[in-house]
């Protein structure tokens, strides 16, 4: 199985806590997980927001988290994932980039990991798995 890490969990990662999300990444071989484009982005702000001293040790942790979890780029066919995913559930209440995220995961056919499960409910299609609440 393949697995695209949602954004809290790549957090998780950085943070190397809590630790059941620490010991199931390990199990994982180089290759069978990786980040959207779209949670990149994401991360990348993240580093951005850190103030003066902590910038520059964010943005080497997150050099880190890339080195082991790729990133992949969002294709023609993870927009196409996006329509019929925004007709298929119209919530306007759901954050676009977590729909995002959903859309490329399932363009991918890959198994989304999350701490956020009510977030990615619904989604027809959308195969979600979360590695803090499994252990």
């Amino acid at each position: 199985m393949r697995y695209m890490l949602d954004t809290n969990i790549c957090i998780y990662l950085i943070n190397a806590h809590p630790p059941q999300v620490v010991q199931r990444f390990k199990t994982a071989t180089l290759g069978q997980v990786v980040m959207s484009v779209v949670t990149y982005a994401e991360l990348c702000h993240g580093v951005e927001r850190c103030a003066g001293k902590d910038r520059p040790q964010a943005a080497t942790s997150l050099g880190r988290l890339i080195g082991r979890v790729p990133v992949v780029g969002f294709e023609s066919s993870a927009a196409e994932s996006y329509g019929v995913l925004a007709v298929a559930v119209r919530d306007r209440r759901r954050d676009a980039m977590d729909r995002l995220i959903a859309a490329h995961a399932l363009s991918l056919d890959l198994t989304l990991v999350t701490n956020n499960e009510a977030d990615f409910q619904d989604y027809p299609g959308l195969s979600v798995e979360n590695w803090v609440a499994s252990s």
